[in-house]
Formats: structure tokens, sequence, C-alpha cells
């Protein structure tokens, strides 16, 4: 019975392209302002949790799992890119029975899904709030010869893919003391899914060109102590676009503690307007 569906979801979703159907919640099902909530990488539909209880009641939150992440399915042949990324979420929707028109909340790679949802249905987002986006200039306009922040951060995630069981057994320990975030969770059955997100979607993105031709409002949040966001990529981006905003946050990179004030925040802000 096993082999027959692994072959039958080989066949559809590798072959025909069928988009798969994700894990997903939904919160507050009667509120009729729907906000989708998209996590980071490593991360899963959990990361939302703190935002989601500071949230108004008029206020619908539909959370997913992303590809290769927490109870959705981790095909090891997929393509872990944006437009997967983004396909599985639209149909996960559609499937759900939403229709309308929706807000799209992401954080860091859920940042990078969002931005691909408005290219590929703008007529279906209304908004995105991002938050610690990873925005990094692609290599071939990054400067030559200088330890650009783009260049040494991706010599550290060209690092981290090429030592795979190292980086499973150090997520184990920030796991056990607590270092990383409440949702962050890396092992043997998700690594694989890990390292192919990590280089399509992070190292080798597009994602500063495309959101600097989105014409929707867009609302950028990212914490003062962020190692892993480069702040001239946001200054620029706010300058260059009236529908971008930039909001600072005294916090680090995951959604915890004041993040998840400043989301709820931003999330009844978008509601009231």
């Amino acid at each position: 019975m096993k082999i027959t569906q692994k072959l039958f979801d080989t066949f559809a979703h590798r072959w025909l392209r069928i988009p798969y159907t994700l894990h997903s919640t939904v919160h507050n099902p009667k509120g009729k302002h729907v906000f989708v909530m998209i996590h980071g990488i490593g991360n899963s539909e959990k990361s939302w949790d703190g935002v989601i209880k500071r949230l108004p009641e008029t206020v619908k939150v539909v959370t997913v799992d992303l590809l290769g992440f927490g109870k959705s399915p981790k095909p090891l042949w997929a393509m872990y890119n944006a437009r997967t990324q983004a396909r599985a979420v639209n149909k996960t929707l559609l499937q759900l029975g939403l229709f309308g028109r929706f807000h799209i909340v992401g954080h860091s790679l859920g940042s990078m899904v969002a931005i691909e949802m408005a290219r590929r249905f703008p007529l279906r987002v209304s908004s995105l709030v991002l938050c610690s986006p990873p925005f990094y200039q692609p290599e071939d306009k990054d400067v030559p010869f200088r330890a650009t922040p783009d260049r040494v951060l991706r010599k550290i995630f060209r690092l981290v893919t090429k030592h795979k069981d190292e980086f499973v057994e150090l997520a184990k320990v920030a796991r056990r003391y607590k270092l990383a975030g409440p949702a962050f969770y890396v092992d043997e059955s998700n690594a694989e899914s890990y390292m192919a997100t990590l280089e399509t979607m992070i190292i080798n993105q597009t994602a500063l060109r495309d959101v600097s031709r989105l014409r929707l409002p867009i609302h950028i949040l990212r914490g003062v102590f962020d190692i892993l966001v480069i702040p001239t990529h946001l200054g620029k981006l706010k300058k260059a676009r009236k529908n971008i905003s930039l909001h600072t946050v005294a916090a680090g990179h995951e959604i915890v503690g004041l993040y998840e004030h400043a989301v709820a925040d931003k999330v009844a802000a978008i509601v009231k307007k």
C-alpha cells in the first residue's frame, strides 16, 4: 500500500507537476480579515503561536507548514524553490475554500514565498508583511574582490550545505539548550529539504529584484540585532518604493518576545486601516 501511494505521489507531483497540499491550520475561522502566515526555514506553523494569541478576534489566520518542513510532505526529489512553495500554498488555500483576497505575513524564508505569491497571484494578495527578509544581491552584481555582507553570508550558507550531518547535530544542541526558536526543528528527516531550500531560495535568490517590482502595500520588519538581514538593502528599498515601509524591532532574527508583539501590532494596524 505504501509503495503504491509513493508511486502515485511521484507520478502526480513530479511528472504531472500537480502542487502538493500542505499541512495547514485555520485559527479563528469566523474572522473576516484573512491573514496567511508563512514560517521561516527550519521552522513550522507553530512559530506563529505567540503572534496569533495577540491578534484581534476579527482576524482569521491560516498557517501552513511549507513543503519539506513540519507535517507537510518532504519529497527528496522536489525543487525547493519559491515557485514550488507558492503553488503549494495557493493550492492549499483553495482547498480550504479561501477564494477571495488575503494578506500574507512571511518570516525569513516565508518572506520569499510571500513575494512569489504576490507575483504569481496578484489578484489574491492584498498586502505583505515581511519579517526578517534575508535579501541578498545576486552574485553577478556583488562587488568583486570585496568581503561584502552578501558574499560573507553566502559563504557561511554554502559551508552549512557541505556539512549537513554536523549541522543536524548542532541543531539538536541548539534545541536542547533553547538557543533557537521553539518552533525550529532540523533532524535527519528534513535535513535534505533544509539544505535544498537553503541553496535554491537563500543562496541563489532573486527576491530583492522581485520585491522592488511589486506595487501592493509592503511592510518590512527587521530586528536590530539580526545578523542575517542586511539593513542597507532594506533602506534602499524603502527609499526607492513608496509602497514599502520599514520598521525596526528590538529583537533578533526569530519571532519571539517583542517581535511577536510587533507583528501582532502591524496586523492590527492593517485591519484598522
